[in-house]
């Protein structure tokens, strides 16, 4: 009886092992327009053949009387095929709750952005702070910063917070500084900056290290809410094409809720995650180590630090003046010794450092550091980065190369801030700025990536800018500084192979060969034929993540 016992647990065993072996599927998606980079060269090809997750091969000739027995077909149409794109330089949480609240991006003026705050504070009555995101006073009319008293009128009694596009400045009504106790006497903070009036008073813009006066008084997030938040934004990366995203600067209990969705199989695309410093218990975290999920779905092996602020808020630290600013270089958000702290840690415990820095004085400060540093830990192989890398003094721009750190770069933000960056520079600066293809001349590798959602998340706006340098006004005529170009295969090589490389996954991630994970898109037109200024008008048809679409349109 034991016996006949042993050999049905044993029959069932090996017939678990077979129905596992039978479940491999495999899958050929037949006439496609496909491109891949391979090696940094442009191949093509009409079909790709994959099983589960894993791509087996792209090939152009079809035999089908040699197909796999039992593979699933699918026709593509002739729609063209790209690996993935990967953001290297996203916020999903922020994306997610901009997909929530009030959206200011398009705001032609303050009074506009107050209106859309209304319309938004009206069909949300239940909510305890009216939030929003997106204004810019550079595009308004005088372009200068808001007031509280204009929200005043509107909103007397309840609070409101509203962040600059670029997330270093904020825009607070008066009951919310008088939730966060802020008067006449109350002192900017290290790093920040409280702007007042003639009299000396609040007039409810806060800059940098000085929004958490406010922002610390607004309820945080239930798990909940958060999860909300993230499941929208990744659901939407997804529809605009986006595989992976390396979501730039979160909390431990951010990436707890991250661990929570992968373990859960619930992350519809690969989120490489930064740890942001200083955050609540982060030593503790990176004492802990890196990981990834087995699926690769979610990784952990990085840190993002902020040295300075915005250019657009004048918190950019410049080693000069600014040049529209008599007497104000910007704002350095660490002293020295607690920045070197940071990353020193941060290295050791064998994490990559990816710092944002924005003006001269904080690129060369954050190049020094990793020098230094670099050599002390051992540490060059774990690919450091700057995060956007924007005004550079020209002698520091060899140096990625040579110190093997990585410009983490945005396109749009040059098309954006074309209109201003020259006042806050002057000529001689501007020739550092957004400069691309200096970088690229000095061997420097580029990681593309929006910062979403201080820019649009469509990963297409920023590979129209990175070729054109135009905004999807197709202005200006030739570009906006047109030296600095890429080709249409250096810019699909920075949001692919080169991101892939940037986030240590290069052996499965940017390019559709052998091996590598099957993440793809299709999309309606041929990217690399279609006229330069409509390449922001692509729109993707479907979105392939593991060998699964998780979108179509």
């Amino acid at each position: 009886m034991k016996k006949l016992k042993f050999l049905t647990a044993l029959s069932s065993v090996a017939c678990t092992l077979i129905a596992g072996a039978a479940i491999a599927k495999t899958t050929i998606y037949t006439n496609v327009n496909g491109y891949t980079l391979v090696g940094g060269e442009l191949h093509k090809f009409t079909h790709i053949q994959f099983t589960d997750d894993i791509i087996d091969k792209t090939f152009s000739s079809l035999d089908k009387q040699h197909l796999p027995k039992d593979a699933e077909i699918i026709d593509g149409h002739g729609k063209t095929m790209l690996p993935g794109l990967i953001d290297a330089h996203g916020h999903i949480l922020s994306y997610g709750l901009s997909l929530l609240r009030a959206d200011l991006s398009a705001s032609f003026s303050a009074q506009d952005a107050v209106q859309r705050t209304l319309k938004y504070a009206e069909t949300n009555p239940e909510i305890r702070w009216v939030q929003g995101r997106g204004w810019n006073q550079e595009l308004w009319p005088n372009k200068t910063f808001p007031t509280a008293k204009m929200l005043d009128r509107f909103f007397p009694d309840k609070a409101v917070w509203l962040r600059r596009v670029d997330g270093h400045a904020g825009w607070a009504n008066s009951k919310a500084m008088q939730l966060a106790s802020i008067s006449k006497t109350t002192q900017s903070p290290d790093g920040g900056e409280i702007i007042k009036d003639k009299h000396g008073m609040p007039t409810g813009i806060f800059v940098d290290n000085a929004m958490s006066l406010i922002e610390n008084k607004i309820p945080p997030l239930t798990q909940k809410e958060q999860r909300i938040a993230l499941t929208k934004a990744m659901n939407s990366l997804a529809s605009l094409g986006i595989t992976s995203v390396h979501d730039a600067g979160i909390d431990s209990r951010n990436l707890a809720l991250f661990e929570q969705l992968a373990k859960e199989e619930l992350l519809p695309i690969r989120v490489n995650a930064m740890l942001y410093l200083p955050s609540p218990n982060w030593q503790q975290r990176l004492t802990k180590g890196t990981f990834v999920t087995p699926d690769n779905k979610l990784q952990f092996n990085s840190v993002k630090i902020q040295a300075d602020g915005a250019l657009g808020s004048r918190g950019a630290a410049l080693i000069n003046d600014y040049s529209d600013q008599h007497g104000h270089k910007g704002l350095l958000l660490h002293s020295a010794d607690d920045l070197q702290r940071y990353v020193a840690f941060a290295m050791q415990k064998g994490f990559q450092v990816n710092t944002h820095a924005i003006g001269d004085d904080a690129n060369a400060k954050v190049l020094d550091l990793y020098q230094s540093l670099i050599e002390n830990t051992n540490s060059k192989h774990l690919r450091h980065r700057v995060e956007h890398a924007q005004v550079l003094r020209l002698s520091d721009i060899p140096r990625f190369n040579e110190l093997g750190i990585i410009a983490s770069m945005q396109a749009t933000h040059a098309t954006s801030d074309k209109n201003m960056a020259q006042d806050r520079l002057g000529k001689e600066r501007i020739q550092g700025a957004y400069a691309w293809r200096k970088l690229l001349e000095a061997n420097a590798i580029i990681a593309a990536g929006s910062d979403f959602p201080v820019e649009p998340a469509n990963p297409f706006y920023g590979l129209h800018a990175s070729v054109t340098r135009q905004d999807r006004k197709n202005a200006p005529e030739n570009g906006w500084m047109p030296e600095e170009k890429m080709t249409r295969v250096e810019a699909l090589r920075t949001f692919t192979s080169d991101a892939a490389y940037s986030g240590h996954q290069e052996h499965i991630l940017g390019e559709l060969t052998s091996g590598k994970k099957a993440d793809f898109i299709l999309i309606d037109h041929d990217y690399f034929t279609v006229n330069e200024e409509d390449l922001w008008n692509l729109q993707v048809a479907e979105t392939w993540v593991d060998g699964q679409r998780v979108f179509k349109r």
